[in-house]
């Protein structure tokens, strides 16, 4: 926790140095990716509304949807995939390192939000006998990449609790996501 509080004070202190983007704009990014569950893989959707709380900051609210499969656990040991969707909102920040003289700008982000998590479980007395658990669950988001002109790449951790299904059985819910995107607005990276 003292790290975590240490590295904001830091990026603070740092953001009266640098200069990029037009503090007091608003912007809308949409991205696009691909999930790394543990043992799956799926898609990812967001879209993110974000205020330039300065030239080089800016806080926002993601709105991501993710569709997966992912293993699940049984005391200790993997069985088999099982299909997920999750759906998170989450408070952003984002610190861009940049001196606002190109429009290459790298940036590290974190959030903290909520998630709805679908696990899909498949019984095996016959094809009929799915059995659907829903769950909420308080999680975070650590991020980085870059953005170049309008355009964004992103990787991001999504740290969500476990799942109980029940009888032993865990589906781990976080996931890595490596997104493309895009945003609208927000002014010019380079000056």
């Amino acid at each position: 926790m003292k790290k975590i509080l240490f590295s904001l004070l830091l990026m603070f202190a740092v953001a009266q140095v640098s200069q990029a983007q037009e503090e007091g704009k608003f912007r809308v990014g949409l991205d696009l990716g691909y999930t790394m569950p543990d043992g799956g893989g799926g898609v990812l959707i967001a879209i993110e509304p974000k205020y330039n709380i300065a030239d080089n900051m800016n806080i926002g609210l993601r709105f991501e949807s993710a569709a997966m499969a992912k293993n699940v656990t049984s005391d200790g040991v993997s069985l088999e995939a099982s299909l997920a969707a999750s759906g998170t909102y989450s408070g952003t920040f984002d610190y861009y390192f940049t001196s606002g003289s190109s429009s290459f700008a790298p940036f590290m982000g974190a959030g903290i939000g909520y998630s709805s998590i679908a696990n899909i479980d498949f019984d095996e007395s016959g094809p009929d006998s799915e059995e659907i658990e829903l769950d909420g669950k308080f999680g975070g988001l650590i991020r980085a990449g870059f953005e170049l002109g309008k355009l964004r790449l992103a990787a991001s951790y999504n740290l969500i609790g476990k799942s109980d299904l029940g009888e032993g059985i865990e589906v781990k819910n976080s996931y890595l996501g490596i997104s493309l995107g895009f945003y609208l607005g927000g002014g010019k990276w380079k000056k």
